[in-house]
């Protein structure tokens, strides 16, 4: 079992326990340092949706931060149960919920609506877009909420009819993505 290091806020320096025996790939510190510094204050009192959790990193980092809610999705249950456990262990499970099921079954269930959105699939699976487009049917995201999808630096930014992109970045092998649905027209 390794340990991943949250890098500021509240929370700084303390050790989360990742998963033994799955192949988690928790964002590089230097990238969550990046990201959260690109984010800045969007982060305070956000309700932040972590859509393939996994080690839990990014969520972690932003109820460090300041974020009121984080929604963990991941479908691994053990997983999921370490991800409890940490929050836990944090002093921050009143703020954490855990969802485990896959992310498009997810999207179709989770509550309330989201001001940022971690989507970082494992890089061999596609850009989740049935899973962004459940969400928005439902209104759990909107022209209001930032999505950062984390992909391999050697793909392309996504395309996606339904969202702008507002930026990306590479991070050596790391890309991310910082998407906004457009707003329904009717």
């Amino acid at each position: 079992m390794g340990t991943l290091t949250i890098t500021g806020g509240t929370l700084r320096s303390r050790r989360v326990p990742t998963p033994p025996g799955r192949g988690t790939r928790p964002t590089p510190s230097r990238v969550k340092e990046a990201l959260f510094s690109i984010l800045g204050m969007r982060i305070v009192d956000a309700r932040v949706l972590d859509l393939f959790a996994g080690s839990g990193a990014l969520g972690f980092e932003a109820l460090s931060r300041g974020a009121a809610h984080v929604t963990f999705v991941e479908r691994h249950r053990p997983t999921a149960d370490a991800l409890r456990a940490a929050a836990r262990e944090l002093g921050v499970d009143a703020h954490v919920e855990v969802v485990a099921v896959p992310a498009e079954r997810a999207a179709r269930i989770v509550a309330g609506r989201y001001d940022v959105v971690f989507a970082d699939p494992p890089y061999a699976q596609p850009y989740p877009a049935g899973a962004l487009r459940a969400l928005r049917e439902r209104r759990a995201i909107d022209g209001g909420t930032t999505v950062v999808y984390e992909h391999s630096s050697r793909e392309a930014p996504p395309v996606d009819a339904a969202m702008r992109s507002e930026r990306s970045e590479r991070y050596g092998e790391v890309a991310l993505s910082f998407l906004r649905p457009l707003e329904a027209t009717t």
